[in-house]
């Protein structure tokens, strides 16, 4: 029987970038699913903070070299590699030297949001899922992790939703308690119409917070599971009322068996398991 295929999307995950307690759940989960023998693939971005020497980051030139239009701007897409040593996993890192060569992750040196935040979630985003494209990849689950993932399940079932590629993939959205503080900018829905995002499926308003982001991410998402003890109340109404699968907060003794039950039982949901 063929392997299922997991991609996980991440902000972090250790050892390259530890914010939170997201950084060590998606490096356990990841660990223990390929040991279970799914094959995976992960992605974060290559945030100006990781050390690329000690790391050992390298460019993957046959991946790189594509352009992408963000809100009618090119900007190259460059994709980087490098392997957590102790469990010989790879981890694949999107890099753009305008959103993502600064020493800071998501504010500045004063705590204050970067202005362009909803500009580099975009361009992670669907990086991601063109490099998949290219490396001809074709997962049965996109598991997202954290807020700057939560676009991902929007171009998944709007702007991909006719891509072969992607026609068999389900999509789980994780939510955790690390939401970035403050509005994005008030265009930030003429970007997402440009990027042919429907953006009166949104309900979006001028004020677009992360909460928002996770919001949408928990309706445009097959599945959720919650990766922190509390999340904000609103987020936790959101999935109770969705009506969907939903994986609980989950300790660290039992996260790689309660995961591997949840994505058996959507990939048997989505007809991939008998």
């Amino acid at each position: 029987m063929e392997k299922s295929k997991i991609l996980y999307v991440t902000q972090e995950i250790n050892p390259f970038l530890i914010q939170s307690e997201l950084s060590e759940i998606v490096r356990t989960l990841s660990q223990g699913v390929h040991e279970q023998d799914k094959e995976i693939r992960i992605f974060m971005p290559r945030f100006g903070v990781i050390n690329e020497r000690r790391h050992q980051l390298h460019e993957v030139i046959r991946l790189s070299g594509m352009n992408m239009i963000v809100n009618d701007y090119d900007h190259p897409l460059i994709i980087k590699v490098a392997s957590i040593p102790q469990i010989r996993i790879q981890v694949y890192f999107i890099d753009n030297e305008e959103y993502f060569k600064r020493k800071q992750v998501f504010t500045d040196e004063s705590g204050k949001p970067f202005k362009d935040n909803d500009e580099r979630s975009m361009f992670f985003c669907r990086g991601v899922l063109e490099t998949v494209k290219k490396l001809g990849w074709m997962p049965d689950i996109v598991h997202c992790h954290g807020w700057m993932t939560a676009l991902m399940p929007i171009y998944l079932k709007s702007v991909y939703q006719n891509d072969p590629h992607f026609a068999n993939s389900k999509v789980i959205f994780s939510v955790y308690d690390n939401a970035l503080k403050g509005n994005f900018p008030k265009n930030f829905k003429e970007k997402l119409e440009f990027d042919e995002i429907p953006v009166q499926e949104l309900g979006l308003t001028d004020k677009v917070t992360t909460k928002d982001l996770n919001i949408l991410g928990v309706k445009w998402a097959d599945a959720i599971t919650i990766g922190s003890e509390s999340i904000e109340e609103e987020i936790q109404s959101e999935i109770e009322n969705s009506g969907k699968s939903t994986l609980e907060f989950t300790t660290e003794d039992n996260l790689i068996i309660a995961h591997q039950d949840f994505y058996d039982k959507v990939l048997s949901e989505n007809g991939v398991l008998a």
